[in-house]
């Protein structure tokens, strides 16, 4: 050391970039894909499972990391995603004669159930402290999942929230599409046109739930996801018509679910969205039907005129 200087002190380390948070969406269906887009917009890592190669080349062309994985047979553990994922949204269904097949999975969670559990309620309002009593095998296999969940999470204090979906739709997945694609009615449809009361929630409203759902800490929050205007499925054909019909009068006529109105029976229920609203903050993009359609037909309309456009160059 030279006399009388002091040494110099050592270069400080180069701070590590921060690693963005990353998402596991086992079952990467339609709400999956939805809400990947979005967070992979955002800078976030995003896995996710299909069932095919050809859906797994779609979203490794969105930027996933994609997986082919069979719920049933597929062993969980050979996800490698699994082992850096920091939040898991699980939206595979229960299967009869097996119910939830990832029952046997642990991490943070955010299971995404439907409403059905509630069964006939007269056409009362209900919330997720009303009393369950689901009906049809399907119902009862999603209510089995919730308490499997609910049980492995007290037992690993993680955080899960299970979001109980109404009837989901958006871009691509809705009345208008229907009646443009001059579809039929799928059976699980047909079983809802005698309903007079049918809960449902456009896909960006269902994003919004996950979304807020990050950023609190709960072992046992129940939340159902669903609009404020639990309409029958005639009166949303109708409505979805009426907008068609004034743009596009010929695919108006002779639509799937034009002629429902005669079935409407009894009620069923009425799904309450206040805990949604209260504990998360929620302000529903799409409180209605009406607005998530005539949403729905403006993207429409503008991507025909981006498309004439291009046309024209």
């Amino acid at each position: 050391m030279v006399p009388g200087t002091a040494p110099r002190p050592a270069a400080p380390m180069p701070a590590q970039p921060k690693k963005p948070p990353h998402m596991l969406v086992l079952g990467t269906g339609f709400v999956g894909r939805y809400v990947s887009e979005r967070l992979l917009a955002q800078g976030w890592r995003v896995s996710g499972t299909c069932t095919s190669a050809g859906k797994k080349m779609e979203l490794e062309l969105l930027g996933m990391t994609a997986s082919v994985f069979d719920a049933t047979t597929s062993n969980l553990a050979n996800l490698h995603a699994l082992q850096d994922a920091t939040h898991l949204l699980i939206s595979i269904p229960p299967i009869p004669g097996v119910g939830d097949p990832l029952l046997s999975s642990h991490a943070d969670l955010q299971t995404t159930l439907t409403s059905g559990v509630y069964g006939d309620c007269g056409g009362a309002w209900v919330d997720e402290d009303h009393v369950v009593n689901p009906k049809s095998e399907s119902s009862k296999l999603r209510y089995a999942a919730e308490q499997g969940w609910l049980d492995l999470v007290d037992e690993l204090d993680l955080s899960a929230f299970i979001l109980r979906l109404g009837g989901i739709y958006g871009p691509g997945r809705s009345a208008l599409d229907t009646i443009a694609k001059r579809n039929s009615s799928s059976g699980r449809q047909k079983l809802r046109e005698s309903k007079q009361y049918t809960a449902r929630i456009h896909v960006a409203d269902i994003y919004q739930a996950i979304l807020a759902s990050m950023s609190i800490k709960s072992t046992r929050k129940i939340y159902n996801v669903v609009d404020d205007d639990p309409a029958s499925r005639s009166e949303v054909f109708a409505f979805a018509q009426s907008l068609i019909g004034k743009r596009y009068p010929d695919l108006a006529a002779d639509s799937a679910g034009s002629n429902s109105q005669n079935r409407i029976m009894t009620a069923e229920k009425r799904v309450s969205n206040g805990r949604l609203k209260q504990e998360l903050g929620i302000r529903l993009v799409h409180p209605s039907y009406r607005s998530g359609l005539q949403s729905i037909l403006d993207s429409w309309l503008a991507e025909s005129i981006i498309s004439r456009e291009v046309s024209d160059v």
